[in-house]
């Protein structure tokens, strides 16, 4: 069995794939985290602008997504830290690191400090800050 692409030692439907194929909803601001991380990777853009928060969502474009999915080659997902975004909050911060190469091959690693929201029960994206 491969891992779960956001590096969990679970298949991919048993864990982010749920999330992204809307069995299941996210628990935590991480769970978001990785499962966007997913969906990155497998290209899979209208769950990355599904759960971008309606405050932010308009910030992105989506061809400019799939290209930069399509282009990367995705190496792995490493989690920071956590801040809230637990069950029971309502705010979450994720601090990761997203290692990929690019369409010239070169190895990059996006560091990014992200807040996340919940609205009635559901966790949404906000924005990165770049680290």
């Amino acid at each position: 069995m491969q891992n779960c692409y956001c590096g969990f030692e679970k298949s991919f439907e048993e864990c982010c794939g749920k999330f992204i194929t809307g069995i299941n909803k996210p628990n935590t601001a991480e769970e978001l985290m990785r499962s966007r991380y997913s969906a990155y990777v497998t290209v899979s853009v209208p769950y990355i602008l599904k759960t971008t928060h309606s405050s932010t969502r308009n910030l992105y474009d989506s061809n400019a997504i799939k290209e930069w999915a399509i282009s990367s080659k995705w190496i792995k997902l490493e989690i920071i830290q956590t801040k809230k975004g637990k069950l029971q909050d309502e705010e979450g911060f994720v601090e990761f690191k997203a290692t990929y190469k690019d369409a010239d091959n070169h190895t990059i690693v996006h560091h990014e400090y992200s807040s996340f929201l919940k609205e009635k029960g559901e966790w949404f994206f906000v924005e990165g800050k770049s680290v």
